[in-house]
């Protein structure tokens, strides 16, 4: 008898805590979702970078913003057209104020 009080007193607890759950969900404020970048591209151009002579971290530059635009700083100023052109195009997935602070996700 005293595993069926126990079982009703988890039930009760669960029961109430799945309301006040549901209440705090209403006062969550949603951020943004992450912003995804082509692994094809970044690895086109770490390996474009490394043609040139600079290493560059794919991993740092899809979690730290200002990494990944001094990279493309970096890129832009080289004389190579396509390695500027995909630093272009790399960089409206790095230049975003409302996501300035999350870091941006690779997809395959």
């Amino acid at each position: 008898m005293n595993n069926l009080h126990a079982h009703r007193a988890t039930d009760a607890a669960l029961a109430a805590t799945a309301g006040s759950s549901l209440e705090a969900a209403d006062d969550f404020d949603f951020v943004a979702p992450p912003r995804y970048c082509p692994t094809g591209l970044l690895q086109g151009f770490a390996l474009l970078m490394a043609g040139r002579g600079r290493c560059v971290n794919t991993d740092m530059m899809l979690g730290d913003r200002e990494y990944a635009m001094w990279q493309l700083a970096c890129a832009r100023a080289t004389d190579d057209p396509e390695l500027v052109s995909l630093a272009v195009r790399l960089f409206f997935y790095f230049d975003d104020p409302l996501h300035s602070e999350m870091p941006v996700l690779g997809t395959a």
